[in-house]
């Protein structure tokens, strides 16, 4: 348990952590294109949209060309991410051109049928126009609220993230109270690194999943280097492990030997 537990934990977290914190940046819009988005007729902004898998949403997005070249829209994108992944996203092609110096507005309706078994809670949403070589051409970000599955693909992942992170911590305390870890002080802060690194990770999915606080790239750097902190620091000051004296060869020649007949 002591050493499968965390190899594997940080195995697993140190692709996501790596997408949190050096994620490659995403390309530009061209200058000058906006939209803007409603959602059943709400305006999407910094408050939460409600995405429910039971029913459909008619998503309206109005597209401004600020421009002096014609912008040709293929799809319209809604997509989520977390922690640097992609959770879900939805083409709808609906292809436009939108002049210069001009707007235009499309609507459309769009099924959430598939989204209950790919993620739930509190999440990073996006609405964003690409075009027939799908690059985004603008886009508008808001907190979705997605009412989805505990048993979803994002559900599923922070339970078996939490259940590494306990993995871990048991087999650190473990190693530690049989004062087992390495003599060096900075080996045992590391041995105690994967389980903070884990705790971090399942505490940004289960607040995300619980809707307290959404996985943004901050709030989830946040967690995670805090968390991976406290349990480096926690290592540092663990206990060096209990070294056997040595045995004196001579001391040990000069022990009386019993005598056959003697009592």
């Amino acid at each position: 348990m002591g050493g499968v537990g965390p190899l594997l934990l940080c195995g697993i977290l140190g692709g996501v952590l790596s997408g949190i914190l050096w994620a490659p940046p995403v390309s530009a819009a061209p200058a000058g294109v906006t939209v803007a988005a409603t959602v059943d007729g709400r305006r999407v902004s910094d408050e939460r949209l409600v995405l429910d898998p039971a029913g459909s949403v008619k998503i309206t997005a109005t597209v401004h060309n600020g421009s002096d070249e014609v912008r040709h829209v293929k799809a319209i994108r809604l997509s989520g991410t977390a922690l640097g992944l992609t959770l879900f996203s939805f083409d709808t092609a609906v292809p436009f051109d939108v002049p210069a110096r001009e707007s235009a507005t499309r609507s459309f309706a769009l099924d959430l049928g598939g989204l209950g078994g790919q993620a739930t809670g509190l999440l990073p949403t996006a609405i964003e126009v690409v075009d027939a070589d799908r690059r985004v051409i603008a886009s508008v970000a808001t907190t979705g609220d997605v009412r989805g599955s505990l048993w979803s693909v994002y559900g599923v992942f922070g339970g078996a993230v939490a259940v590494l992170a306990v993995v871990a911590w048991a087999g650190a305390l473990w190693a530690s109270a049989r004062r087992r870890l390495p003599a060096r002080r900075w080996r045992r802060a590391a041995h105690f690194l994967p389980a903070g690194v884990g705790t971090g990770l399942a505490a940004v999915v289960v607040l995300s999943v619980l809707r307290v606080v959404a996985p943004t790239p901050a709030a989830g750097a946040g967690f995670v280097l805090g968390a991976a902190g406290v349990a480096f620091l926690l290592g540092w000051l663990t206990p060096p492990p209990v070294v056997a004296p040595p045995v004196d060869p001579e001391a040990t020649q000069r022990i009386p030997r019993p005598v056959p007949g003697r009592t």
